[in-house]
């Protein structure tokens, strides 16, 4: 049985020509191996919240924990107006894949980053070996827009995300005001730490800010612009999917037998979990993309 080591990562950013800025990174394993995994967060959070989860891979595996456009410390611009959905994640996470992999690589990913993960899988088969999605977003919205339906920027979602204190008078504070409530109810200290620690900076006037501002996070959730379906048929590796038992946002039950057709496509139901799956269970986590990575 592997010991469960915390491994503190290699914190630096990529360059993405043609991108318009680095992508912040997270390295955990051996730095002289190639990359075996590249781990994509959920919206509004950032690579450091899944560190103790990831962490313990770094044993024997390499893994990338990336910093989404518009979260964590990646400079990649994020601006909402004109805004053509979740396509620039995709090719945010593609440029990647060229400038900081070797070979085919497992893609990770939790919610909005799974949804990520599978795009760009879709998009580049060859770049791809397996593909790991904890809860991913799973919803037909092609050609779908936040300027299309009144209904989407009234969701509680887009409303919560604007309705969310962006400043707090340092981290410590932040940690207090979110510890056993809301999303952060399932969560440990350490992964709550760990999330404050890269999702606030500095504000210049004393206090800390959010880092995934709280009109961004809104806005991916009004704007999506994708067709999940399209996207399994054109991806070729296999695809290993955990579904929260609880408020799932991988809405497939009416594709299901088209997926588990294909013979390549597992999907799990985990009990007693959540949305936040992955801050509930993060030894199934590791397992499914320790065999995964093979």
């Amino acid at each position: 049985m592997d010991t469960e080591v915390e491994y503190e990562p290699r914190a630096r950013t990529v360059e993405l020509p043609g991108r318009g800025g680095a992508m912040a990174v997270l390295d955990f394993g051996p730095p002289d191996r190639p990359v075996d995994i590249v781990f994509s967060h959920a919206n509004g959070f950032n690579a450091r919240t899944y560190r103790s989860i990831l962490g313990p891979l770094g044993e024997r595996l390499r893994i990338l924990a990336i910093d989404l456009r518009g979260h964590g410390a990646s400079t990649l611009p994020a601006v909402i107006e004109g805004r053509d959905g979740w396509s620039e994640f995709c090719d945010d996470l593609r440029a990647l894949l060229t400038a900081a992999t070797e070979g085919p690589v497992v893609l990770g990913g939790h919610s909005m980053g799974g949804t990520a993960s599978l795009l760009a899988a879709a998009a580049e088969p060859a770049r791809v070996k397996a593909l790991a999605l904890f809860d991913p977003v799973l919803i037909h919205t092609p050609g779908h827009r936040s300027e299309d339906d009144p209904a989407v920027a009234e969701s509680p979602l887009v409303q919560g995300a604007l309705r969310r204190r962006a400043g707090f008078p340092d981290k410590r504070a932040a940690v207090e005001a979110y510890r056993g409530r809301g999303a952060f109810r399932s969560w440990s200290d350490v992964q709550l730490a760990d999330y404050v620690e890269a999702g606030f900076r500095a504000d210049g006037a004393g206090g800390v800010t959010l880092t995934c501002r709280p009109e961004w996070e809104a806005s991916n959730f009004r704007s999506h612009n994708y067709d999940p379906w399209g996207a399994f048929r054109a991806t070729r590796c296999p695809i290993r999917i955990l579904r929260a038992e609880q408020g799932s946002t991988a809405r497939l039950d009416d594709h299901l037998p088209e997926l588990l057709a294909t013979g390549r496509i597992t999907v799990e139901t985990v009990a007693g979990t959540s949305h936040f799956l992955p801050m509930e269970r993060p030894e199934l986590v590791r397992q499914v993309l320790r065999e995964a990575a093979g």
